[in-house]
C-alpha cells in the first residue's frame, strides 16, 4: 500500500532541502531515511543524535517522556535543519515528530522542508521492536507513542508510505512522490558493502 496526499505543488517545485522521515519507534525511519539519502547523494542524520543524555536514560529506564522534555530536543533538530537550510546543504533526518506542534516547530512556514510519514500497525511493530535488541525504546513505550500519534492531516501536504513493503520500495515510493527519481542514483549504484539496518 502507497498512499500520497494530495499535493500543493506540482513537478516544477525545487526540491526540498530537508526531508523528515517521521513515525513511531519501530517503524523504519533511521533505515528508510539511511537509504533514502543514499540514493540522493545527501546526508543523514538521526534525531535520536540530538536527545540529552537525561532523556535517553527516561527511555531506556521505560518512562515516557514528557513534552518538557521534549522541547529543548525539538528546539536543538530544529536548529540544526536550519543550519542545513542556511549552508546550501541537503539532508534527510529520521524523527519521531508524533505530534502537530513538535511538527510545528520543526516544519513551521519552511517551505523547503518536507515531511514523509511512515505508516503502520502497531502488532507489525511490535514484532519488530523485539527483534532490535540495540535500541534504546523499550517495547513497552511503543504503545505510549501510538497514543501520542497526532498523523499529519492534508494541510502540511505529506507524503504517507506504507512500511509493510521492504525498505528499498518504501525509498522508491518516496522518491516518486518526490518528483526525484531523475535526481536519484540507482540502488545498482549502491555499494553492497553500503550498511543500512533492515526494519
Amino acid at each position: 500500500m502507497f498512499v500520497q496526499t494530495p499535493s500543493t505543488e506540482d513537478a516544477s517545485s525545487p526540491c526540498p532541502r530537508v526531508v523528515i522521515v517521521m513515525g513511531v519507534s519501530g517503524c523504519g525511519k533511521s533505515t528508510v531515511g539511511a537509504l533514502l539519502a543514499l540514493r540522493l547523494r545527501w546526508e543523514f542524520e538521526d534525531a535520536d543524535w540530538f536527545h540529552p543524555a537525561a532523556n535517553v536514560d527516561k527511555m531506556h529506564s521505560g518512562i515516557p517522556l514528557t513534552d518538557d522534555d521534549r522541547w529543548p530536543w525539538l528546539d536543538a533538530v530544529a536548529a540544526w535543519i536550519d543550519k542545513t537550510r542556511c549552508s546550501g546543504g541537503h539532508d534527510v533526518i529520521a524523527c519521531s515528530a508524533l505530534k502537530r506542534r513538535y511538527r510545528d516547530v520543526l516544519i513551521g512556514d519552511r517551505a523547503n522542508v518536507r515531511l514523509v510519514y511512515l505508516k503502520g500497525d502497531e502488532t507489525l511493530i511490535a514484532r519488530r521492536i523485539a527483534t532490535r535488541h540495540e535500541h534504546f525504546m523499550p517495547l513497552g513505550l511503543l504503545h505510549s507513542q501510538f497514543e501520542a500519534l497526532e498523523e499529519p492531516g492534508l494541510d502540511e501536504n505529506p507524503i504517507i508510505v506504507s512500511i509493510e513493503p521492504q525498505p528499498r520500495e518504501i525509498v522508491a515510493q518516496i522518491l516518486s512522490a518526490l518528483n526525484m527519481i531523475e535526481r536519484a542514483q540507482s540502488p545498482k549504484q549502491i555499494s553492497p558493502r553500503s550498511s543500512v539496518r533492515s526494519v
